[in-house]
């Protein structure tokens, strides 16, 4: 519904024209190789791929497309990773249309657009302290699972599991891992 609705306020403006619409992240590239957009509206969350791996795709496979995170998670995290995977404009839904629609048209011209408040907060809290390896496991604790269950499913002893989790803990300024995983969504990091 959300997905129609910004493409029905796009296609209203006489310089603008909507291409391709997709329902899940796994469709995105696709769709871009097949019409070849100037500029990509893409989730955070996306049914599959999520939005991010989407737009790090896109990028690498379209450069030239411009690429719009629109979400409602406006999290300094995603901002960041948003950035990182090669996105030109960061969005939040709730947005007034007219800055999603100058969003779209600023980026079609190559500049970036980014929301004003969410790049405050995102240079006030910082890049995420966590390694690679750290977010991996406490993504994989993120669904409740035992020590055991997280070093079975990344090949990893628990001991190696213990140490990540608690360096994460202590980096998120958690007092458990539960606490450490919902922060660290919070801030978009994981």
């Amino acid at each position: 519904m959300v997905r129609g609705a910004l493409a029905t306020v796009l296609g209203l403006e006489p310089d603008i024209e909507v291409v391709g619409q997709v329902g899940s992240g796994d469709e995105v590239l696709a769709a871009a190789t097949e019409t070849a957009p100037d500029v990509a509206l893409l989730d955070v969350q996306m049914p599959g791929k999520d939005g991010l791996t989407a737009a790090a795709e896109l990028h690498a496979a379209l450069p030239s497309c411009g690429i719009i995170v629109c979400t409602t998670f406006g999290r300094p995290g995603y901002l960041a990773r948003a950035m990182a995977a090669g996105a030109a404009g960061f969005v939040v839904k709730d947005s007034p249309p007219e800055q999603l629609v100058d969003a779209v048209r600023r980026v079609h011209t190559g500049l970036r657009v980014v929301d004003p408040a969410l790049a405050a907060e995102s240079l006030a809290t910082g890049a995420s302290p966590l390694t690679p390896r750290e977010h991996e496991v406490l993504r994989a604790a993120g669904d409740g699972g035992t020590v055991s269950d997280v070093a079975r499913r990344l090949h990893l002893s628990e001991g190696t599991v213990r140490n990540h989790l608690s360096a994460a803990i202590g980096k998120t300024g958690a007092r458990t891992r539960a606490e450490a995983v919902r922060l660290a969504e919070e801030r978009g990091w994981l």
